[in-house]
């Protein structure tokens, strides 16, 4: 008996000693799973990452800590982990990196902290992501390209925190979005492109803000949206043609301050199935234009709906077209509280005119609540706008103004005169709102700002003079704004950079210059913004930058350059921006890149966009300098046979070789090896030899036959499949090697067993390598 005991207790002996070793790689105040593979350090006062954490612990519970920041690599030593949960844990800032090297989680809960800027690069590393929570923070800023690296992401939550707007491509990246949660925030104002190259988003949920209109171009840039959610916000008309959605199915907006909606508003929307007006004002609807065929079920509920004459063209039209109509008569009194679709057309009658005069006087007598005292505290406004003393906004937007409007409460905070007629903004426009953070003039005709025009707004952060008619700046334009951080001057029609204008905002961080007429950067532009972190010049005309153009520019971060007419890489003028972390020279007319083009920015580039420039010929050396720090690289949409040595390259992420003519042979052979060496999925295809067109560069064998190719493993012989539209490639999680290995031996299988191996295509490639060697 003893004996058959003895395997059993050495098992348990060995179990023991096991789980001894592993935990005591378990933090002393959490709990440790070492089946389960988790660690749990709740409530345990915290304020760092635990370093101890085991290496293979796929899932991390921080929750109720007090780790007030998160530095670059904090979680370097936990490689492996899925999920991470940090709510409640007083982060208040995530700095670049953070996530650096978490290459596997899916699941990030960042809920309940105290997070106020989502950073450019916050969010870096995480490549497999797909669920993203950072509700209940402050975020009041969303840095451009945040999240340019989350790819994978599928849900974005974002919910009650302080945005005020969004602006252009503020969710660029997110390739796989299907559901962007926005609710709970102060949002009255989005960008034209806020949600530009979301082409996989089906449900946007914008709740619970403060918008004031439909934003019908915003919406427009979203073609794939079928729910949309725009209940608690304060808009009190729904105009013509408002929701233009090919595909939306069901929009809700309920609970807002709807007063009259247009029969047309949803006549876009082709595909409408559901729609909820409920909670509203509306007392009289006209039936919905022909254009939603498929409207099904249409709530009324909560309005004060008056069952009468003209109630019923719209009960008649839902009758014919089969929709159900919810909701309940708000009057007269004899079908008050009826249901709609318990109510007849022959029954909704109308009056005499004298009656019904009396029965409404009768009503809004029994309705109006008896006068109060005008409150002491009541916001100061100017007639013609709308101000809210509660969340301190003022609005005076599209109301036909040819002055700036004066006497607003001095506790303004955010300011929107948009889409009025200003023409010329005078000096000292603004009295009396020094603790405004954002004022918005945006589309007002501006052809002139003069000196000193901002006098006084002391707190103002956010200035947006995007979409004007402004040619210049005076030199004291922005007098007397000492906080100025963000400035848009987009869309206007500037040929020349503003240069000297900045001289009075040392805060500057970002310049916005996108879609103007600029020519040429000349030397010193940036006088005076020596704090300018990026600097957006996308759009313009500019065929010359000055060797001198960013003498002042050591701190500049982004400088993008996309869509203009260089010619060339202005690699003098990068010299002197020697932290550039992202390089745009998307769309310009670049043939050719020389060696060491990008060699002043060593060390610190990490982006950098070559795409779509019509790039025929770089130099092997071109990259040369930028080494393990370069973490993006676009390339597609050129003319390239070859591409520059790659090797150097080591922290690559993201490439994209796509649309590009590669000649697949012997030169070719350096980004073959590549290709083989790197854990990253490069979608790189042969346009040459003909026979070889659209096969994947890794999966050809005429480079076995090259000088130094005998290594590379044999390739499968597969069928071209038809090209896929071009896409940023990502890094291939590391748990997917082995399943990889396995498909290659099969291949390498199936080659030795198949007698056909396409000699007369080597043949052939091997007379085009000769003739390419040729001088």
């Amino acid at each position: 008996m003893s004996s058959l005991l003895f395997p059993h207790t050495l098992w348990v002996l060995l179990h023991v000693c096991i789980s001894a070793v592993h935990s005591a790689k378990c933090p002393q105040q959490c709990v440790c799973d070492q089946i389960q593979l988790t660690v749990t350090c709740v409530n345990k006062n915290l304020t760092q990452v635990p370093p101890t954490v085991d290496e293979i612990t796929v899932k991390l519970d921080l929750r109720g800590n007090d780790i007030q920041e998160l530095p670059t690599g904090a979680f370097k030593h936990t490689p492996y982990l899925t999920h991470l949960s940090m709510q409640r844990c007083n982060i208040r800032r995530v700095k670049e990196g953070a996530f650096r090297g978490l290459g596997r989680l899916v699941f990030l809960n960042l809920a309940n902290n105290n997070i106020d800027i989502l950073y450019q690069e916050s969010f870096d590393g995480l490549s497999s992501l797909k669920q993203l929570m950072i509700d209940r923070n402050r975020v009041e800023e969303i840095q451009p390209g945040a999240f340019s690296q989350l790819g994978f992401l599928n849900l974005l939550s974002i919910t009650h925190n302080q945005l005020v707007y969004i602006p252009n491509m503020a969710f660029q990246g997110l390739q796989n979005i299907k559901w962007l949660r926005l609710s709970h925030n102060s949002l009255n104002y989005l960008d034209i492109e806020a949600f530009a190259g979301l082409f996989t988003l089906t449900r946007l949920s914008l709740d619970h803000n403060e918008l004031q209109f439909f934003p019908t171009e915003t919406m427009t840039r979203l073609p794939e949206v079928t729910r949309l959610d725009l209940g608690y916000n304060p808009m009190t008309y729904l105009g013509e043609d408002a929701v233009s959605m090919a595909k939306l199915t069901h929009l809700f907006m309920d609970h807002m301050s709807l007063q009259d909606m247009a029969n047309t508003a949803v006549s876009k929307s082709p595909n409408l199935v559901h729609l909820d007006i409920s909670h509203n004002q509306l007392r009289v609807i006209q039936p919905l234009s022909e254009g939603s065929p498929k409207l099904a079920r249409f709530n009324l509920a909560g309005n004060p709906i008056y069952c009468n004459c003209y109630l019923r063209p719209l009960r008649e039209w839902a009758i014919r077209n089969k929709v159900k109509l919810m909701g309940t008569c708000g009057g007269p009194a004899h079908l008050s509280g009826e249901n709609l679709e318990a109510v007849y057309p022959a029954e909704l009658r109308c009056q005499s005119q004298e009656a019904m005069l009396k029965a409404e006087f009768e009503e809004a007598t029994r309705n109006t609540p008896p006068p109060t005292e005008e409150p002491e505290n009541k916001v100061k406004c100017p007639a013609n706008c709308v101000c809210e003393g509660e969340t301190h906004h003022s609005s005076c937007e599209n109301r036909g103004h040819t002055k700036v409007p004066r006497g607003f409460s001095p506790n303004t905070r955010l300011l929107d005169l948009r889409g009025n007629n200003f023409h010329y903004i005078p000096s000292n426009s603004f009295p009396g709102v020094a603790q405004v953070v954002s004022l918005h003039l945006q589309r007002c005709k501006i052809v002139e700002v003069e000196g000193g025009a901002f006098s006084g707004m002391k707190g103002l952060i956010y200035l947006y003079l995007s979409e004007n008619d402004l040619t210049s700046l005076s030199p004291d334009a922005f007098k007397g704004l000492p906080q100025l951080t963000y400035l848009h001057l987009e869309k206007n029609r500037f040929t020349s950079f503003p240069k000297g204008a900045f001289k009075l905002v040392p805060g500057l961080l970002a310049l916005h210059l996108e879609n103007n007429a600029v020519t040429k950067l000349e030397p010193g532009i940036l006088s005076g913004a020596e704090s300018l972190r990026a600097l957006y010049l996308t759009g313009n005309a500019i065929e010359h930058v000055s060797p001198r153009a960013l003498d002042q520019a050591s701190d500049l971060d982004t400088l993008h350059l996309g869509g203009n007419k260089l010619k060339e890489v202005p690699t003098e003028a990068l010299s002197k921006a020697g932290n550039l972390r992202d390089l745009r020279l998307s769309g310009n007319s670049i043939r050719w890149v020389g060696p060491n083009a990008f060699h002043p920015l060593e060390g610190s580039l990490k982006e950098l966009y070559l795409d779509n420039m019509g790039l025929e010929k770089m130099s092997q050396n071109s990259l040369a300098g930028l080494g393990p720090g370069l973490r993006s690289l676009f390339l597609e949409g050129n003319q390239l046979e070859e591409v520059p040595d790659l090797h150097p390259l080591t922290s690559l992420e993201v490439i994209n070789l796509a649309d590009n003519p590669l000649m697949c042979d012997c030169p070719l052979l350096p980004l073959r090896m590549w290709i083989e060496k790197v854990n990253l999925k490069v979608r790189a295809t042969c346009a040459n030899p003909p026979e070889l067109r659209g096969r994947r560069v890794k999966d050809v064998h005429v480079f076995k036959a090259c000088p130094g190719g005998e290594s590379l493993p044999a390739a499968p012989t597969v069928t071209p499949k038809p090209a896929k539209a071009p896409k940023a490639t990502k890094p291939k999680p590391m748990h997917l090697n082995g399943l990889r290995q396995v498909k290659m031996l099969k291949a390498k299988s199936k080659l030795r067993k198949s007698p056909n191996t396409k000699q007369g295509a080597a043949k052939k490639t091997s007379k085009t390598t000769k003739r390419r060697s040729m001088p």
